[in-house]
């Protein structure tokens, strides 16, 4: 009897936020269809995940973040990160993956960083459109750099041979909302509007979308189908607003359903975080964009930006995010169907619906061995970016 061959071992680092963790899952579902065989390193916070990455033989690396803190706390971070690159040393020489990927977040760095020194091949993926803090720190000691934008700013000037976009892979949940094609309002009839402010809902949309909703015309107003995300504190006096205006309205602090409701809106008002303009782009819907104002380096500033210049988006700074002006654009916005519409091909052609494969492949490259298509050059955007595939036109 034949001995069978091991699956070649992935190790994927991620932990913390969604937008480091939603990549992580798509990437773990295409080499799982590859035959690769994976393992998660992770922090305290992977206990906590569901899907494909629930599911994966997983390892608690302790790490800690620097930025932003004071002197004594930075202290206790830089100590746990050290901790957590003896504990991924060890795990790493006795498991020796054929490639380890990171996804930001200082839960990433001390296991890329054990695999890099012990010369195992490695990549990073950035998801937003500056270089995060973690990913600076592994920039110089990691094999290619995969990145969601086509332009990310603070990449170490000795880093940018590194650089392949692969774009940002979207969860398997939005596979069915890639295909639907966008269909402007028609005069008279429904439009619907979708309010995302991420797991919680933002207490800006909140606040100011009822409020703006009140100030539309009438006639506009009864056309309406609203689903919005509202923080659970927020969530009566949202309801209390929409009951009173008779507006068609769904509210929860958050939807299982957003792929649905993503394919079904005429129009998004969004945070503008990587995963959300990644599904935004991907799906190919047009939106209004309020980034978050107070994230370091202002990330999602820059990802909203990268949104409007192709024109997929309209960009409204927090401070300017009031009732008066909000509904004032929707009323220019729902009047002018082309204009959306226009928008919503904008979108589908930044978007890189495939970026799970994109990765997938770049990962097999680095890694020999593994099932994977075409080799990816640092320096361009991958296989096929330019194709109707990688531009999302199915």
């Amino acid at each position: 009897m034949m001995a069978t061959t091991p699956a070649p071992l992935v190790v994927l680092a991620a932990g913390g936020t969604g937008g480091h963790v939603f990549p992580a899952e798509a990437l773990a579902c295409e080499m799982i269809a590859r035959g690769a065989a994976l393992m998660l390193f992770t922090d305290r916070r992977g206990d906590a995940y569901g899907g494909t990455l629930g599911g994966l033989d997983s390892r608690t690396i302790r790490a800690g973040g620097i930025a932003g803190m004071g002197a004594g706390a930075r202290v206790r971070s830089l100590a746990d990160l050290a901790f957590g690159f003896a504990q991924a040393w060890r795990l790493l020489k006795r498991l020796a993956p054929r490639a380890v990927v990171g996804f930001g977040g200082y839960a990433s760095v001390p296991t890329v960083l054990a695999a890099g020194v012990g010369g195992i091949n490695t990549v990073i993926h950035e998801q937003n459109a500056v270089l995060g803090r973690a990913n600076r720190v592994l920039a110089n000691r990691v094999g290619r750099i995969a990145t969601s934008f086509a332009e990310v700013a603070a990449v170490p000037a000795k880093a940018r041979g590194k650089v392949v976009r692969t774009g940002m892979p979207v969860r398997p949940a939005f596979a069915q909302a890639l295909h639907r094609a966008y269909a402007p309002p028609a005069a008279d009839a429904p439009v619907h509007l979708l309010v995302l402010g991420g797991s919680q809902g933002a207490r800006v949309l909140g606040e100011v979308v009822p409020a703006a909703i009140e100030r539309l015309d009438p006639g506009l107003r009864r056309r309406l189908v609203i689903s919005q995300q509202c923080r659970p504190e927020g969530l009566a006096a949202a309801e209390a607003v929409y009951r009173r205006l008779e507006v068609t309205v769904d509210l929860a602090p958050f939807f299982d359903d957003v792929p649905d409701r993503l394919a079904a809106a005429h129009l998004v008002i969004a945070r503008a975080g990587a995963s959300t303009v990644a599904e935004l782009t991907a799906v190919g819907r047009p939106a209004i964009l309020v980034p978050y104002p107070f994230a370091i380096d202002d990330h999602q500033s820059a990802n909203a930006r990268a949104a409007a210049a192709g024109g997929a988006a309209w960009v409204v700074a927090q401070d300017a995010f009031d009732a008066d002006a909000l509904a004032a654009q929707l009323s220019g916005l729902f009047a002018d169907p082309g204009r959306l519409a226009a928008a919503a091909d904008a979108a589908r052609a930044a978007g890189a619906p495939d970026a799970a494969r994109r990765l997938a492949d770049l990962v097999a490259e680095m890694a020999g061995g593994l099932p994977g298509r075409a080799a990816m050059t640092p320096g361009t955007d991958g296989p096929d970016l330019g194709s109707a595939e990688g531009k999302g036109q199915r």
